[in-house]
């Protein structure tokens, strides 16, 4: 059956990746928070591990869930959830609440990263589906881009950056809204629930393998360039921790731009190509980051960086979907877990400096996470 494909089905749907953007949000908060209670470093940064974890836990089982109740219903309750999330602070905030709230988001973004990937496939036709992708991951890195405004908005107009929380409540249940008197129809027929085991089986097929270690490395490189980016600027420039903040402005801004731009450039060319161009871009750009001591050369590196690898997960993704597109579901699931490297990743990058004794530790952690990708973009056929 073909697919309709209108701009009043497709815009409720690309609105959620802003929603899938509220997990970066973990990145201020933790700092706002350790702040607040006086915490260390370590109870400060189970703030992300609580976020991230879940990533690993639920994905399979949302995949599963999906198969019995539908992909739009299961966005529903990620919304659901991040609702109730983001309500939490405003009810009670303390360092407990934070956890419970960091945790509950991390529940409902896993589930609205499986999800959400494979409803868009439901309005979009199978060729337009790496270019769509590619558009959502824009309008997450938008969302994970304002974040810091929005947060600096409600300093200045309200007080306190904890109003932060109910801003994301109420633009989650805009989403809700939206996407509920939306009908979306689901053409393929609801399959039997693969089990478990028959899911992780999925990772038998070599190409899938390789994807879905493509998935953990993307986020992992992605998560350790935001986390090492200011340490680097403040080890080789002497900058302030404040000062070095402005490094990650910079990757995420590029990061946007590139994702914009890939959303054009992939709906013209192939994916295939332009993750091989990338991927070379982003080795180059990593193995001379390992040596640069200047901050402007140091930015420009790392601006390269968020460009090059902006529709990185978009086209690992989409190459997943569309391998096995009947079990779309199950692979979505077992893609999202991948996102887990994003808590895995930087404790070995810790582990890293502690043994070499400066970031160049991190950044080679991070340059192994690229390479791999750079050898997943010649192994994977589409």
């Amino acid at each position: 059956m073909q697919k309709k494909h209108s701009i009043s089905t497709l815009l409720p749907v690309l609105f959620g990746f802003f929603i899938m953007g509220f997990c970066d949000v973990v990145g201020i908060a933790s700092n706002n928070v350790r702040k607040d209670f006086d915490l260390s470093d370590t109870l400060a940064n189970f703030l992300p591990f609580m976020l991230f974890i879940w990533f690993f836990i639920f994905s399979v089982p949302t995949g599963m869930l999906m198969n019995k109740i539908g992909r739009k219903k299961t966005v529903q309750i990620s919304n659901v959830l991040t609702i109730v999330a983001m309500l939490i602070p405003v009810i009670n905030y303390s360092y407990y609440s934070c956890l419970i709230t960091f945790a509950l988001l991390g529940i409902a973004n896993t589930i609205l990263q499986v999800s959400l990937n494979p409803l868009l496939s439901n309005v979009v036709k199978p060729e337009q589906l790496t270019s769509a992708l590619t558009t959502g991951q824009f309008i997450k890195a938008i969302s994970s881009f304002s974040g810091p405004f929005i947060a600096s908005f409600a300093v200045v107009h309200f007080g306190n950056w904890q109003t932060i929380f109910p801003i994301f409540a109420g633009i989650t249940l805009v989403s809700f809204l939206w996407l509920q008197l939306t009908p979306i129809k689901e053409y393929e027929e609801k399959s039997q629930a693969s089990s478990f085991k028959e899911v992780v089986g999925l990772l038998s097929d070599k190409t899938i393998l390789y994807l879905f270690l493509g998935i953990l490395f993307i986020v992992g490189l992605d998560v350790g360039i935001n986390t090492a980016t200011p340490r680097i600027l403040m080890e080789r420039c002497g900058m302030s921790a404040e000062e070095a903040n402005y490094g990650v402005s910079i990757y995420f801004a590029c990061r946007t731009a590139g994702a914009f731009i890939g959303a054009f450039i992939l709906s013209k060319f192939s994916s295939s190509g332009f993750f091989k161009i990338s991927m070379i871009i982003a080795v180059a750009a990593l193995t001379l980051l390992l040596f640069v001591p200047e901050k402007i050369l140091i930015l420009i590196l790392i601006g390269i960086i968020g460009f090059a690898c902006a529709n990185i997960f978009s086209i690992i993704f989409s190459i997943a979907l569309q391998r096995i597109p009947q079990k779309g579901n199950e692979i979505s699931g077992l893609m999202i877990t991948g996102v887990a490297g994003g808590a895995l990743i930087p404790i070995i990058m810790g582990v890293s400096t502690d043994f070499v004794g400066s970031q160049i530790g991190s950044v080679l952690v991070i340059l192994a996470c690229a390479i791999y990708l750079l050898l997943c973009s010649f192994l994977v056929k589409r």
